[in-house]
């Protein structure tokens, strides 16, 4: 029988169930069947939603390019971005994928008009009384490893804090950090 979970992983967590480097792992947090595992990854710095799941079909349609599926991130970003740089980040920029350039897909990208209510980060982030912060919600169909943190480096606004919040229909709503919901059926 599959089963479906969706995670709030916290932030400096593995997006694995196991470690050799002594890190913290999803097994810190969540008890979940042996047969289950986690569909794609978040980075170690990275918090949010991730799905678990023991369905190798959902994990083949989730992760192949071709099927597309929008992933919702909410971005805080080092300075006050401007609609140029949004206009960039739409477009696509160029970064670098293991060594290679590669342009990014057109996107979509739209600034916060105030701070999301989002849970305190622990650790908080860095604080500057002189250099504001944005906020952002970038919807991407790709997933290159560390792709957002790339694309708003090159567009001159550096990721401070990066929370996926969407895949697909399925959202972080109603989840904090280190907890979990379980879903009956996925929906498609």
């Amino acid at each position: 029988m599959s089963r479906y979970f969706i995670v709030y992983k916290p932030f400096n967590v593995l997006s694995q169930f196991t470690s050799n480097e002594g890190k913290p792992t999803l097994k810190d947090f969540f008890s979940v069947p042996a047969d289950v595992y986690p569909v794609g990854r978040l980075d170690f710095d990275s918090e949010g939603l991730l799905l678990l799941t023991n369905d190798k079909q959902l994990n083949h349609r989730l992760l192949d390019p071709k099927f597309a599926h929008e992933r919702e991130y909410w971005v805080q970003v080092d300075g006050q971005i401007d609609e140029a740089a949004l206009q960039r980040l739409r477009s696509g920029v160029t970064i670098n994928i293991d060594g290679k350039p590669y342009t990014t897909r057109r996107c979509q990208v739209e600034l916060f008009d105030s701070e999301p209510g989002v849970p305190v980060r622990n650790p908080p982030i860095r604080y500057r009384a002189h250099i504001p912060t944005s906020w952002i919600k970038i919807v991407l169909q790709e997933g290159k490893n560390r792709q957002v943190r790339k694309m708003t480096a090159q567009a001159g606004f550096p990721t401070l804090r990066l929370i996926r919040h969407r895949i697909g229909n399925i959202t972080l709503d109603g989840l904090q950090p280190g907890e979990m919901r379980e879903i009956v059926n996925f929906p498609s």
